[in-house]
């Protein structure tokens, strides 16, 4: 930037400033502009399509420049943050024209992707969390959303932590910088990260921080006196929010552990294999897209956690679904409720403005209409025959004085800032209506003047106007100007007219300005006063917005059931499973027109049927069964309905869902270790009341060592001591076998009808093993090219014809060799004999596989 001694004021003044925040993108305000330099322009130039210019600093030398007019902050402003940018925003802190020095400037706020509380920023359907991560014994996690105020932690283990970090979806991740080779590279992949330094992760002065703002001795009464991995990631974020100039946090008035046993355990992969919030298609919809049926944004924020958080406590969903029953059937009521609903502002973003001091006064008739709104919902669910419902209707305030106090001191249309005037209503203060009446009678007196001056100089185009510039004028065309009178004092002259100021004029002038200004002072006086009341009021309407959202999301899955014909399911605390005529909620929806969707039936019992093999031909459905009962699983412990005739759901405590095929190249994993690496934390972390949806597993490798690996998983599933429901689709026809000898294993397929060489996909799961894949079948219909397909069903044809001679005999005797060779049994010597001594080469491959576990069995499984 060249010699500091030869800066220009203002640049010197930027550059101390800049110091400050070398980490963020400065908008240094100059006049109507807001100006970034250097590379900041560089980068702003870039993100924001605006010119790149350059300007003199101080002798030879010239650094970049590009700015934009400062009443589009609020336009360029998201696109900066959105681009991962932390943004500073410093502002003139004195008024120009009262200083004949360099203004004084300063930092007023920092913008970060996940400290925000700019609406075009923010989205209204999903919270904006702010996340710090610390390594300690465990891992501690938190989670803020200073826009609404909610505060999560937990605490647990890499995998428990990484979950979290998928559902909740901060788009802002801080840690220690020394910690960050301790922190697993997919957990903070694709976000925005910031390191601090590593004293900011301790125990105590975590702790402080909290007791502090929360105005408490200890953690205990929020539950987390226990977790001090989560009490140090709590502690960095509220210093950074510090660190980012916010202070005014009194909407944050608690913080919630998130715990783990009460929620149903998904890890991440099963988040994304089964589509929750995000598709993987381009034009693809997740499974939150199809039930979203809310009509509040704190509504569609608490359906997201509900979506990654299904309850395990049978008494809450019971709960949740008999509310969802009540509104189902009473239609009247969950009409006028919905209505109601749709008249809600986002209460809790409008808490946490009102609490910064950044709410306009629009905003707080928004706050009055949404808390009129609780009011009438608190009146129409409290008539309504139902425990549950009363119990909500007791937990509403419906805060009459508040909305009173509003409704009187507010004028009926206000303007969205306090400086453009009558905000406050006629009535309200005795002293604003006195410096009303001043300019009232001033304006008045103008007009006076007007036609006194007129009536006096006979110049009948004689105009009175304002400007900055020197104030009240009187104008007159050119034509005229040999009438104006001695005492009248020129102050412009136009191409056509003259401009002229007189004493009366200038007294009167002085008089309004001066009624004026104090109005501006008195007006935002009484308003900011109204607002500090409403500050008083944070935590009631905090209640009123949870108790709300809580409504919301019940309402919409009343509406879903009625609309999508979804039945209410049974919850139990057995362990079986049991979904008659089940549909898979997302798929249904994107039929073509007059195309049903073909339902199913499953039934697991860990006693009789622990294991269904499911086989049949790609394309045939067996995907898309997995995935329906496990997000019939999920709507059921969620509390709602489920696109089935009848279910019957015991409880689950953990779902395991492996489907598709991806790899991750970045971290030089194939799509095979993917798999195995998904599988491996499957069998891991296995209970009693798990749900485990598998889905060709074995596929990326070779034929036998796939069929291997499968049958070895299915195999210590079964011999599992906690017995996990599994549904275990594969195109391994040798796994049909297996029913043969393990007791809770069966087979069934998703049938298909075939017609000459056509196939048609039936998509219905019946008893019994399929014997065929049809997969040339499927690249027909994908228009392979003739010679290929031909050549293909001639290759088939020999391999069939060959397969019980070859190369699949030493393969299957190779992996009963293996399968014994760890053991410890008096047999072993004896099973080992057998193997070697058997004749391979007359057996087929099934029967070689039956062998092997008959020998096994000898030895006790």
């Amino acid at each position: 930037m060249g010699d500091k001694g030869s800066e220009t004021p203002l640049m010197r003044q930027y550059n101390q400033i800049k110091a400050k925040h070398p980490d963020a993108l400065l908008l240094f305000r100059v006049g109507d502009f807001y100006e970034t330099f250097g590379q900041d322009a560089i980068k702003a130039s870039r993100i924001l399509g605006i010119v790149l210019t350059k300007r003199s600093n101080g002798a030879a030398a010239e650094m970049e420049l590009a700015g934009f007019p400062h009443h589009s902050l609020d336009t360029y402003l998201p696109k900066l943050v959105r681009a991962g940018q932390r943004v500073a925003i410093c502002d003139q802190l004195e008024d120009p024209k009262t200083t004949k020095k360099i203004v004084k400037r300063g930092v007023t706020e920092l913008v970060t992707p996940g400290v925000t509380f700019n609406d075009q920023i923010l989205r209204s359907d999903r919270n904006n969390f702010l996340c710090a991560i610390y390594p300690g014994k465990t891992f501690g996690v938190a989670f803020l959303d200073v826009s609404t105020g909610e505060f999560l932690v937990a605490q647990g283990g890499e995998e428990y932590v990484g979950k979290l970090l998928q559902s909740l979806r901060p788009t802002e991740i801080i840690y220690a910088k020394q910690a960050l080779k301790r922190i697993p590279s997919r957990m903070i992949a694709e976000r925005y990260t910031y390191g601090l330094d590593d004293w900011v992760f301790a125990y105590d002065y975590g702790f402080d921080l909290l007791t502090h703002h929360f105005g408490t001795t200890s953690l205990k009464g929020f539950g987390v006196q226990d977790l001090e991995d989560a009490t140090v990631a709590a502690g960095a974020v509220f210093h950074y929010l510090r660190e980012t100039q916010n202070d005014k946090l009194g909407h944050i008035t608690a913080l919630s552990r998130i715990a783990e046993e009460n929620h149903i355990w998904m890890d991440q992969f099963t988040l994304r294999n089964l589509e929750i919030f995000h598709s993987n298609a381009p034009d693809g919809r997740s499974l939150f897209d199809v039930i979203d049926q809310t009509h509040s944004p704190m509504g569609a924020r608490m359906l997201q956690r509900w979506l990654a958080l299904p309850l395990k406590s049978r008494s809450a969903i019971e709960d949740r679904l008999e509310v969802v029953e009540i509104f189902r059937s009473k239609t009247n009521l969950q009409e006028k409720v919905v209505e109601i609903l749709s008249s809600v502002y986002d209460l809790e973003r409008l808490v946490s403005k009102v609490s910064t001091g950044k709410v306009h006064p629009r905003e707080l008739l928004q706050l009055k209409a949404s808390l009129e709104a609780c009011a009438q919902i608190k009146e129409r669910i409290g008539k309504v025959n139902s425990e549950l419902l009363s119990r909500y209707a007791d937990q509403i305030h419906p805060m009459e004085g508040l909305r009173k106090r509003i409704l009187e001191t507010l004028s009926d249309d206000p303007p969205a800032l306090v400086s453009k005037g009558d905000v406050i209503r006629e009535g309200v203060d005795e002293e604003l209506d006195q410096y009303r009446d001043l300019i009232r009678n001033g304006k008045t007196r103008l007009q006076e003047v007007l036609q006194k001056e007129t009536d006096r100089t006979g110049i009948p185009s004689l105009k009175l106007a304002f400007n900055n510039v020197f104030g009240y004028y009187l104008e007159v065309r050119n034509t005229h100007k040999n009438k104006v009178p001695d005492d009248w004092i020129r102050k412009q002259t136009l191409v056509n007219a003259e401009r002229y100021i007189t004493d009366e004029l200038k007294v009167l002038e002085a008089r309004i300005l001066e009624a004026e200004e104090k109005i501006m002072v008195r007006e935002q006086f009484l308003y900011d006063r109204l607002v500090e009341e409403t500050r008083e009021y944070l935590h009631q309407i905090q209640s009123n917005a949870q108790v709300l959202a809580r409504i919301d999301c019940l309402v919409g899955f009343a509406l879903l059931a009625r609309k999508n014909k979804y039945a209410r399911p049974i919850i139990s605390d057995d362990r079986g499973l049991e979904i008659k005529q089940g549909r898979h909620p997302v798929i249904e929806q994107q039929l073509p027109p007059g195309e049903a969707y073909v339902a199913n039936d499953v039934l697991l019992d860990p006693e009789t049927q622990q294991i269904i093999m499911i086989t049949g031909p790609n394309m045939s459905g067996k995907s898309a069964l997995l995935r329906q009962t496990a997000l019939i699983t999920i709507l059921a412990q969620m509390g709602s309905f489920v696109p089935a005739r009848e279910a019957k759901i015991g409880l689950v405590d953990k779902l395991f869902v492996r489907v598709g095929a991806s790899d991750n190249i970045s971290q030089g994993e194939s799509t095979f270790m993917v798999e195995m690496n998904e599988t491996a934390s499957i069998l891991n972390n296995l209970s009693d009341r798990s749900l485990i949806l598998l889905d060709e597993i074995g596929r990326g490798t070779s034929t036998y060592d796939g069929i291997s690996i499968a049958w070895a998983i299915a195999e210590y599933l079964h011999e599992h001591p906690t017995r996990p429901k599994t549904l275990f689709a594969t195109h391994y026809h040798e796994l049909n076998e297996m029913t043969h000898t393990f007791d809770r294993i069966r087979n069934f397929n998703v049938s298909v009808k075939e017609m000459d060489k056509d196939v048609i996909f039936l998509r219905k799961l019946v008893p019994g093993g399929s014997e065929h894949s049809f997969g040339i079948h499927v690249a027909r219909m994908a228009g392979m090219p003739a010679f290929v397909l031909n050549r293909a069903e001639q290759l088939l044809e020999r391999l069939e014809d060959s397969r019980d001679q070859e190369t699949s005999k030493d393969a299957l005797k190779d992996e009963m060799q293996l399968s014994f060779f760890q053991l410890d049994d008096p047999l072993l010597d004896e099973v080992r004999h057998q193997i070697q001594t058997l004749d391979i080469n007359a057996l087929t491959p099934v029967e070689a596989l039956m062998i092997l576990n008959g020998l096994k069995k000898k030895l006790g499984g």
